[in-house]
């Protein structure tokens, strides 16, 4: 691989679990969340002073609804946001007796939104499927910490992060349906090496933007899952990225504090960097639209 780029900082907030950014391409607006803190926050160009827009139940992740809104996967339902006012108010409760809280969401072309959860073990933690009509499916278990998510170019293939595992799994993904089959492995990572895979964006040309969680780094994978490039991060735990911008050529970071980052480092706060490959555009959930 050549020489990394390193990312630069773009909003000083050091979250403590900085999570699941989300880029509004109407409001010109990047949103994301701080878990543990039950934060949500946003940012554009030209604010002078960041600060949540949410405060409450932890967020483990959400999407942006087709009118608008946020959707909020917190930890015993899900909550329709609205980022003009504050106003939020639930819409679904959900509660599994195996999962803690979910973790990091991803809505599909059809408006279903996939949601992953952390388990109570192990084991217990899995990955969900809701759908516009008002149902839900538990897709499988056998996860401690389900994690993200994206789709290839084409639609076909569905990626799915398990970080108990660090491994990074793809399935044939049926658009009609959004049933996933023929789980194979993606890419296996090496822990000592390279951290813990984490939450993923994916861009234009197929390739798998993931983030290391103890590992400093983002790391783009060819469709084969070979790895081609990477992006340093002055930030031991990188979380999670996404495309931005005019173009979508600016990857947005999270990140979240890490024990060994020392202190006056921007651990938690959110980093970017210009990329020549766009991404793809965000999909947006039809399950509480009014």
């Amino acid at each position: 691989m050549a020489t990394s780029p390193t990312a630069r900082l773009l909003v000083s907030t050091r979250n403590q679990l900085g999570e699941n950014p989300l880029w509004d391409a109407q409001r010109r607006m990047l949103f994301w969340t701080d878990i543990t803190a039950g934060e949500l926050h946003a940012w554009r160009d030209g604010m002078t002073k960041e600060r949540p827009i949410y405060t409450g139940p932890m967020v483990g992740g959400f999407t942006l609804e087709a009118d608008g809104m946020l959707l909020l996967f917190r930890v015993n339902d899900l909550a329709r946001f609205n980022p003009a006012n504050g106003d939020c108010q639930p819409v679904r409760k959900f509660t599994d007796p195996g999962m803690q809280r979910f973790n990091d969401v991803m809505a599909d072309p059809a408006g279903r939104v996939y949601a992953g959860t952390i388990g109570k073990d192990k084991e217990s933690g899995g990955l969900f499927r809701f759908d516009p009509d008002g149902g839900s499916k538990l897709l499988f278990r056998g996860t401690g910490c389900s994690n993200g998510m994206g789709l290839s170019p084409d639609g076909r293939t569905f990626y799915w992060t398990c970080s108990t595992t660090n491994r990074i799994f793809a399935f044939d993904y049926d658009p009609a349906s959004g049933e996933l089959a023929k789980r194979r492995v993606f890419y296996a990572a090496t822990a000592d090496d390279e951290g813990t895979c984490d939450g993923l964006c994916v861009d234009a040309e197929g390739h798998l933007w993931s983030a290391r969680w103890d590992g400093h780094r983002l790391r783009r994978h060819a469709p084969d899952g070979q790895v081609v490039a990477e992006i340093s991060v002055p930030a031991s735990r990188v979380t999670s990225c996404c495309f931005g911008g005019d173009k979508l050529q600016t990857l947005y970071i999270t990140s979240a504090r890490g024990e060994t980052d020392p202190g006056y480092c921007e651990a938690g706060s959110v980093f970017t960097l210009d990329v020549k490959t766009p991404g793809l555009p965000r999909h947006v959930s039809r399950l509480a639209g009014k």
